[in-house]
């Protein structure tokens, strides 16, 4: 029976249309495929949609995080092993490759794999066969292996970190998914959708949505954790919300910003003032500089949103854009 997993896909901005055709074109094809993108970006539920639009959908589909485990675990989770094969090896265990024949098998963090195990991986790719960790009998598997990674693998290679060899291997295509900056016509349609799966959860029979002030907040907001970040902001939105008649007006982001928080860095406020010049110097240039490093470091304090630096510098959000043209510092929203 098809699973739901490439129903989670949502969104219908030309980049992210675009990876759904480049996936309904490679889908087909009996060949490993390398799924790469920044964290939270959807890699594992691409890969799911890779195997359900492929003729292997009715066999089984294994995920496993390759940096999840120690080279010598992750070797006998990949290949399985035979009873005896080391201490407390009570009985012959199968590994993925062998659980995922006929099917596909996700391998998510694949840059954090060592070069013994990258080896093994090729020759089950090149060969189809591979041995159980203590065994000598040679096993037959027809897999579809489909990598993912957040890593530069071609840098990687190039340092000697990855195999070339297998990098070929793999790399017959490669899915670079766009990061949901790059996608801002996705952003509410997938807070609406997450606000209203958890305004369910919550039993609350319907979801009043967003105020205009909190649709700025999450447009104008970076997302370096992606999509999976969205979720859990807007889930938090919706949870928190006192009044279930009014639409949500409060965004966090950072659900740790706290004047308690352990190990916060001492405040502008109080850190010692910095030391005047001991001879002339160009007052404006000095003032220009001082603003500049000010709206800088707010910038970043508030993950880059305008409205809460705005509001953290005391300033109007005109008054922000205003500084960020004079000073040419319009670069560092994108």
């Amino acid at each position: 029976m098809r699973k739901p997993q490439d129903q989670q896909l949502i969104g219908e901005s030309p980049a992210f249309l675009g990876i759904l055709e480049h996936v309904s074109r490679v889908a087909p094809l009996n060949r490993p495929v390398l799924v790469i993108g920044e964290r939270g970006t959807g890699k594992e539920l691409i890969a799911a949609r890779i195997h359900f639009l492929s003729g292997r959908w009715d066999f089984p589909f294994i995920k496993l995080n390759c940096a999840a485990l120690t080279e010598s675990l992750l070797e006998t989770e990949l290949f399985g092993h035979e009873a005896g094969s080391f201490t407390g090896a009570a009985k012959r265990r199968l590994g993925r490759f062998e659980l995922a024949n006929d099917g596909s098998l996700f391998l998510d963090e694949l840059s954090s794999t060592s070069s013994a195990v990258q080896e093994k991986i090729l020759r089950v790719i090149e060969y189809g066969e591979f041995e159980r960790v203590g065994g000598s009998e040679s096993i037959r598997t027809n897999v579809r292996i489909i990598g993912a990674t957040n890593e530069d693998l071609p840098g990687l290679a190039e340092s000697g970190k990855f195999r070339d060899d297998l990098l070929d291997r793999l790399a017959f295509d490669v899915i670079t998914l766009p990061p949901l900056r790059e996608r801002p016509g996705d952003i509410m349609t997938l807070a609406e959708h997450f606000a209203v799966k958890m305004a369910g959860e919550l039993g609350q029979d319907v979801f009043n949505g967003f105020s205009e002030q909190a649709k700025d907040a999450l447009m104008t907001y970076r997302w370096p954790g992606n999509v999976r970040e969205l979720k859990n902001v807007v889930e938090r939105a919706v949870y928190a919300c006192q009044d279930q008649d009014q639409p949500i007006v409060d965004i966090v982001f950072d659900p740790f910003d706290s004047p308690w928080r352990p190990g916060l860095k001492e405040t502008p406020e109080k850190a010692a003032p910095a030391a005047l010049p001991t001879g002339p110097y160009d007052f404006k240039q000095c003032i220009q500089d001082e603003e500049i490093k000010r709206i800088k470091d707010a910038m970043e304090r508030c993950r880059f949103n305008q409205k809460k630096t705005a509001e953290f510098l005391g300033m109007t959000y005109h008054q922000l854009r205003g500084y960020l043209r004079k000073y040419e510092l319009t670069e560092i929203e994108e």
